[in-house]
């Protein structure tokens, strides 16, 4: 038995690696630069976890969420591992400050992207030794990633700052252009790619037409009641998910609860435990629920709206089947749905005109510095300060230009220009995501040919395309009724105009 089994046996419990796991390792020990696409739920954490056992100092993991660094660091401490410690904006700062003064003596150290930007928090790992430099979900680094996050386009100064240690970018859905983006970012000379298939080949495909809202309302009701569980599903608002935990538990599906980033963070987390431990059969949710939501055992997860991208499609079904057993996937659509996509798509991107007229209100020969004020009493979405901040920020602004009123009608067309660049491709993704409901092909190959590959080897239970039947999910029929629902036209006005959008950017 080699050195990398005993470990992979006495730390982890495993007797043998999954696919990809030994080669990513192999090359993060020999002090490569990685990027690793490993299929969602293929033990992309055990890359950078294993080696740290045989690395000098402490290896530093950037991660996108307090919930998925949360949820690391029980796993890790679970194992017995006792020198672990995240850095997040919930962390007191007593506890923050203490783990400062000991940094080095912690093996792993979790971070978010916005306490990277601390200079206290930067001087005291420069004083640590990092060996590992870690990215997680690192598709968030690239403008064109489904989830992208300005903050992390800093990480390559940030890595640069810490003396460039080797790098792992971790990833299960990034399409070329992303992949390019990533090793530009973080600086990754020469960078070994580890590139897998995002296929899921234990998760059947299935998407069903409905004539209405009513109606998909009405079978999300049927399924839900007779699917093997537990199950997860999708909805594009607050509202919509909190109504339908409602009428599923009322409907007797069993165990319901709701989650999205509109609640508080002790809610968030019962919910989340209360799952991961079998406390509750379904949860109802928007996009802030799945990373770090490490169950094995979800059976099926169901999209009661389309999401905009394959890519946040294929992230969201890969959290059914960890285990690799059997499980499902279906997406309900109806009339209406590919506008409801592209309302919340676009939300997150400034209108022109209130652009224009923020550009305009800037005061006369502001320093760039001001800017940030600027910004956060302009009435923006957060998702949108962050995206004026950026284009400020990388648009070739210095720091030191002071705004004047010839430079602003430039800043608001360079701004614009952003803008409208990311309107295009945010339309160009939802397209081929509408292009993939309405395929009558085999939609397996359709979403691996979305990142650049050729299907294979195709399984015997496949998609709906391929004559798929459903009975080996279910458990006993149920016919629940469902109430009526109104017309998608009612439902997008509720979601923008009654508080019932999902504001992403507060996962």
């Amino acid at each position: 038995m080699d050195e990398l089994i005993k470990i992979l046996h006495a730390r982890f419990g495993h007797a043998s690696f999954r696919p990809g796991q030994r080669e990513v390792v192999e090359d993060v020990l020999a002090g490569r630069d990685v990027l690793a696409m490993l299929p969602t739920g293929s033990g992309k954490s055990l890359c950078y976890q294993l080696p740290v056992y045989l690395l000098p100092g402490s290896v530093l993991i950037v991660s996108p969420l307090v919930s998925l660094m949360e949820d690391q660091v029980e796993q890790l401490r679970r194992r017995g591992e006792k020198r672990v410690i995240a850095f997040h904006s919930l962390l007191d700062a007593e506890e923050k400050w203490q783990a400062l003064a000991s940094l080095p003596d912690f093996r792993f150290i979790y971070a978010s992207p916005e306490m990277l930007q601390s200079a206290k928090f930067l001087a005291a790992l420069g004083r640590a030794r990092i060996s590992l430099f870690v990215v997680d979900e690192a598709h968030c680094i690239s403008q064109w990633g489904y989830d992208f996050r300005p903050d992390f386009l800093k990480l390559g100064a940030v890595r640069r700052a810490l003396g460039s240690p080797p790098c792992l970018a971790l990833t299960a859905t990034a399409p070329p252009e992303v992949r390019d983006d990533i090793v530009r970012t973080l600086g990754m000379e020469r960078a070994r790619l580890h590139i897998y298939s995002v296929d899921r080949p234990n998760i059947a495909l299935k998407v069903e037409h409905c004539l209405s809202a009513e109606e998909k309302a009405a079978r999300l009701v049927e399924y839900a009641g007779r699917l093997e569980g537990p199950g997860i599903v999708y909805f594009s608002s607050r509202q919509w998910a909190e109504e339908m935990a409602r009428r599923l538990e009322g409907s007797g599906a069993g165990r319901v609860a709701y989650y999205h980033a509109g609640m508080d963070g002790e809610q968030r987390l019962l919910v989340q435990q209360q799952f991961l431990y079998g406390q509750l059969d379904i949860v109802c949710c928007t996009s802030a629920f799945g990373m770090g939501v490490n169950k094995e055992n979800v059976r099926f997860v169901l999209h009661f709206h389309m999401p905009a991208q394959l890519e946040a499609y294929v992230q969201e079904i890969g959290r059914a089947g960890r285990d690799g057993a059997p499980s499902l996937a279906v997406l309900f659509y109806a009339d209406g749905d590919r506008a409801i996509a592209q309302a919340v798509a676009e939300a997150e991107l400034p209108d022109p005109h209130e652009l224009r007229e923020w550009c305009r209100r800037l005061p006369e020969d502001a320093a760039a510095d001001q800017w940030k004020a600027a910004i956060e009493a302009s009435g923006f979405t957060d998702i949108q300060k962050r995206l004026v901040a950026y284009c400020l920020e990388w648009g070739q602004t210095a720091a030191s230009e002071r705004i004047t009123a010839e430079a602003k009608e430039q800043l608001y067309e360079r701004m614009a220009a952003a803008m409208e660049a990311r309107r295009r491709w945010k339309r160009k993704k939802l397209q081929e995501m509408d292009d993939w409901v309405h395929t009558s092909s085999c939609r397996r190959a359709a979403i691996v040919r979305a990142f650049g590959e050729e299907l294979t080897d195709k399984p015997d239970v496949c998609c709906d395309g391929c004559g798929l039947r459903l009975d080996a999910y279910m458990r006993a029929a149920r016919h629940p009724a469902a109430a009526p629902i109104g017309h998608w036209r009612e439902e997008l006005w509720r979601m923008f105009f009654s508080g019932g959008r999902q504001d992403e950017a507060a996962k």
